[in-house]
């Protein structure tokens, strides 16, 4: 992954997604049409915290997030997921 240079802003997190499936448990390859969003990444950057809301995540964990949360980017060729801390639902 290349270094970011970039800053993300107050209560934001940038994520890097985790790739979609592949397969089933049972070994059924999945079509690129019928695969889902990754809903499950790493935290690559997060912004300051907010006066009222803590900064709860940090670089390196894995965080679950809603399926509709943020926007995507791509930042030199990687692509990434700007979401805001409150759409993340579980830290693992």
């Amino acid at each position: 992954m290349s270094t970011l240079k970039g800053k993300v802003l107050a209560g934001k997190v940038l994520v890097k997604p985790q790739a979609a499936e592949e397969k089933t448990s049972s070994g059924i390859i999945i079509p690129d049409s019928a695969k889902e969003k990754p809903l499950k990444g790493e935290v690559v950057l997060i912004g300051a915290a907010k006066k009222d809301e803590p900064m709860e995540v940090k670089p390196g964990d894995v965080v679950l997030y809603g399926k509709y949360a943020g926007t995507e980017l791509n930042i030199d060729g990687e692509d990434y997921l700007l979401i805001s801390q409150s759409d993340i639902l579980y830290i693992e």
